[in-house]
């Protein structure tokens, strides 16, 4: 059995005094940033487990959010940033953006490490559900963290309900008097994360059996998040001798590769198939499509308002579920 580390290992790993990594941890207005900041680096390194009041005093004052989220992957994910500096707005907040692979193409989708957790005074997770290692890294480490569009139990969350949008496109299309459906929905490489894209299917597919109507497997397809592999997907789907007379697509990426197929095979929208899609971005308003309204912006503003309430004062964790809202354009 290892020994646990002690205050006596950090300050040999930061090149300081004992009592600078007490001032560090107790004081910290009695050291300068750069001191700081070597004492909470070496603290991580080691994962030494000082006094969870110590470290939230250390951390306050440095002004830097860390935010994980994928953003190379998803479009949504920039106008949910867009929402977190909104609600910055003048406070002195450094913003440090960490790229992450899409959750959904992941051979491995939860969090398993935090980058530079030493130098940050608060986290804002995207889309990226948490290893129970990290989420006790968090808890350990008192840095307050907020949880966006994913949850975990004893962390703030703010979260849409996607089983709920996928049971809104139903009954849109159903309300349409459409009786043969379909699907395009991204594919996930592992089974210990569940996509919004599978919970909207969820949702969908439950709505309709209730309705008479059962989603056949056969009319529905998952590929990976590129517009190309949503065009030939929807392609052989809308190809089929009983193709489906309605698509919902799990956001407005992959409807649009529904809308490119429907007009290279000659299909009039919404006459001879009717789309919906999720997000209701720029995208959406320009192809005219019926969607799923998330709200992006108002959820990036909302967990960091929240993210700033832990930074002021010590509060218990919130779980904020913000609502949906179907838009309708001429693709139904």
């Amino acid at each position: 059995m290892t020994t646990p580390p002690t205050i006596y290992d950090v300050a040999t790993q930061a090149g300081v005094s004992i009592s600078t990594v007490s001032r560090a941890l107790n004081s910290p207005e009695r050291v300068s940033e750069q001191t700081r900041s070597r004492v909470l680096a070496a603290v991580d390194a080691l994962g030494f487990t000082p006094k969870p009041d110590a470290v939230a005093k250390a951390r306050r004052g440095v002004g830097r959010i860390g935010v994980i989220a994928p953003f190379t992957s998803y479009p949504s994910v920039a106008r949910r940033l867009n929402g977190i500096l909104d609600a910055i707005g003048p406070r002195p907040l450094e913003v440090v953006l960490f790229d992450q692979e899409s959750a959904a193409e992941s051979a491995s989708p939860l969090l398993a490490s935090l980058p530079v957790t030493g130098r940050l005074d608060g986290l804002i997770v995207i889309s990226i559900p948490l290893d129970e290692t990290v989420a006790g890294r968090l808890t350990g480490l008192a840095l307050p963290a907020v949880l966006l569009d994913v949850r975990h139990p004893g962390f703030d969350a703010v979260h849409t309900d996607d089983t709920a949008g996928g049971r809104m496109a139903a009954g849109h299309l159903l309300e349409r008097g459409h009786h043969r459906f379909g699907f395009l929905g991204e594919a996930q490489t592992s089974e210990r994360y569940v996509s919004p894209s599978q919970r909207r299917l969820e949702g969908y597919r439950a709505a309709l059996a209730e309705a008479g109507h059962p989603l056949r497997d056969e009319d529905v397809r998952l590929v990976r998040h590129r517009a190309r592999e949503a065009l030939a997907a929807a392609r052989e789907l809308l190809s089929r001798p009983e193709r489906p007379a309605a698509v919902f697509a799990a956001d407005d990426t992959l409807a649009a590769g529904v809308l490119r197929a429907a007009r290279d095979l000659g299909l009039a929208v919404p006459r001879d198939v009717a789309v919906v899609g999720f997000d209701d971005g720029e995208l959406a308003e320009v192809m005219d499509l019926t969607t799923i309204r998330q709200p992006l912006e108002d959820s990036g503003r909302a967990a960091m308002e929240r993210l700033i309430q832990r930074l002021e004062h010590r509060t218990t964790a919130r779980d904020l579920a913000l609502e949906l809202e179907l838009v309708v354009r001429r693709t139904t």
